[in-house]
């Protein structure tokens, strides 16, 4: 019953450590060719170490380069949310105020009511 316990721990253990491999493993592939000041050639050489000498290429590549990971995720993070900032107001369109600056433009043309007018802006409003 010991002997048991005690292997299922030291798989569990084994398990976490090639798990927690594995992420870093991804980051630091994702970093590698998410750079762009390092060259093809230094990106195949990380990864050929990353190959060969796993675990220390891992831990070399974090202490070496994990300021610029840092920075290089952030970057990446920001120009992500400009992104999708830009998407929204592209998809979502006018605010309410130009609605509205629109709906008075046409109501001083003579091309729309006063009716038609309110109907807009409650609309903008709403």
């Amino acid at each position: 019953m010991l002997d048991s316990f005690w292997d299922f721990l030291w798989y569990t253990l084994l398990i976490f450590a090639f798990v927690a491999y594995l992420i870093i493993l991804f980051h630091v592939i994702v970093d590698l060719f998410r750079d762009r000041q390092m060259s093809g050639i230094v990106k195949a050489v990380w990864v050929i170490f990353l190959i060969v000498l796993p675990y220390i290429t891992a831990f070399v590549y974090l202490i070496v380069r994990g300021r610029g990971m840092a920075e290089r995720q952030t970057e990446a993070n920001n120009a992500a949310k400009q992104a999708t900032d830009q998407y929204i107001q592209q998809v979502a369109g006018k605010s309410a105020a130009d609605q509205i600056a629109d709906a008075k433009s046409l109501l001083d043309a003579g091309t729309i009511s006063q009716a038609e007018y309110d109907i807009l802006k409650s609309k903008a409003l709403s």
